[in-house]
């Protein structure tokens, strides 16, 4: 038995994403009937859906058996697929960064940063975020009661906050935030670089193009970083080297395209997220404003609701049972973070935003090996806006009707319409 196909295609369409209770209930109707099964969709080869939380923390403790990095990480279709690889010499994915690599080389790769951003090695960043958060917050309360919230603050502030982490100046944001936009918007007419509905084929030749300025962009970030090391991220990724020789093109460029770019549009996505609920239930700025204590609870449970990387793919290297299926070597999985975050068997009412949550195990960051590398960075940029924020805001409200990006793998709102009053 297959998926039906409505609901297979309801599921991969990035369109549905823009409408996100469309996907909500597509996936509700997916772990009630058929949690695990096979996709069949013409152009595509087939993949198993996995929609439940326990089975995709199952599959992500195993990356011996699956691989990241075999197959294309995020879905695509066959054409496409044979187009990528035409253009990266037979490789599977357009950039070989940390989420489409495996075994030694991920380890190697994801030991070059990871000591510099444990909780204990960001800690004294935290006054630096601090006040870009304050910042932050005197531009928002300059709007005289109403602005776009993720137009003028969710895409601005952690695009700050990470590029002044990994070095980039601060007259080259615009630049980078256009860049990210371009990739992981492509299906968006109003964010992808031709702001144009694409066709298939146009899609991958502007994500080609994108990826390419970017690289020729860290280009000269290396040069400058050999030159002159710094302790930023950026230099660490310039400078390091791995069995003696430094990284080589393809892994560099990677390196720094995923820490530019998935290091602010989740986190941006996120905080969005986090307003647009905020703006609909606004007697939770009330109770953390009387108690700031649950401003973690509510940083974890916009985390979890917004879910700003909708799936990953992997692709079994060994025969294996999963949620009682069995798998064969060579399959192809998507891992619905989306649908896991919804489970019903982890969370009571996993369609309400709720602060008040016993324990909240959201698998958004990932879960095992590859697990997002800034997790504990984003959380901190987080609480520290609301924490900045929720001190002069006293009452906010929607102003008008939100909107949220079109695309099935990095997204969530785009326009987030407020009306508020500080003090």
């Amino acid at each position: 038995m297959a998926l039906p196909v409505e609901l297979a295609q309801t599921i991969i369409d990035p369109k549905a994403y823009s409408q996100r209770e469309l996907v909500d209930e597509a996936f509700r109707q997916i772990r009630a009937t058929a949690p695990l099964d096979k996709a069949e969709l013409d152009g595509f080869e087939p993949f198993w859906v996995v929609t439940r939380h326990a089975d995709i923390k199952d599959i992500e403790r195993q990356p011996d058996i699956f691989h990241n990095g075999d197959k294309s990480t995020f879905l695509t279709n066959i054409e496409g697929n044979a187009r990528v690889q035409m253009l990266t010499g037979g490789e599977p994915n357009l950039i070989r960064s940390l989420v489409s690599v495996d075994g030694k080389e991920h380890k190697d790769l994801r030991g070059i940063v990871f000591p510099h951003i444990t909780p204990r090695a960001i800690k004294p960043l935290e006054e630096q975020i601090r006040a870009i958060a304050r910042e932050f917050v005197d531009h928002m309360l300059s709007f005289d009661g109403q602005c776009d919230f993720a137009a003028d603050v969710a895409f601005l502030y952690p695009l700050r906050v990470i590029m002044t982490v990994l070095g980039v100046p601060q007259e080259d944001e615009p630049f980078m935030l256009k860049l990210t936009q371009e990739l992981f918007n492509n299906a968006d007419p109003e964010l992808n670089r031709a702001r144009a509905e694409l066709s298939p084929e146009d899609m991958l030749k502007s994500l080609w193009e994108t990826t390419m300025e970017l690289e020729n962009y860290f280009a000269a970030v290396t040069k400058k970083f050999r030159e002159n090391p710094t302790s930023h991220i950026n230099s660490l990724i310039a400078n390091a080297k791995i069995d003696g020789e430094y990284l080589n093109h393809r892994q560099m460029m990677g390196y720094y395209i995923i820490a530019a770019t998935a290091g602010h549009d989740t986190t941006s996505n996120t905080t969005a997220g986090a307003m647009w609920a905020l703006a609909e239930k606004p007697e939770m700025l009330a109770r953390m404003k009387a108690d700031p204590s649950l401003i973690n609870a509510f940083v974890e449970e916009s985390i979890r609701w917004e879910v700003p990387v909708k799936h990953f793919m992997r692709s079994a290297v060994a025969d294996c049972e999963i949620g009682g299926q069995q798998i064969k070597a060579g399959d192809w999985l998507m891992l619905s973070y989306q649908s896991a975050n919804r489970d019903e068997s982890v969370w009571a009412d996993p369609f309400e935003f709720r602060i008040d949550r016993e324990s909240n195990p959201q698998i958004a960051f990932g879960y095992g090996v590859h697990v997002c590398l800034g997790q504990h960075l984003a959380r901190m940029e987080m609480r520290i806006l609301w924490e900045e924020l929720f001190k002069r805001l006293e009452s906010v409200e929607l102003a008008g009707k939100g909107e949220r990006t079109i695309s099935n793998f990095v997204c969530g709102p785009k326009h987030v319409p407020i009306r508020f009053t500080a003090n």
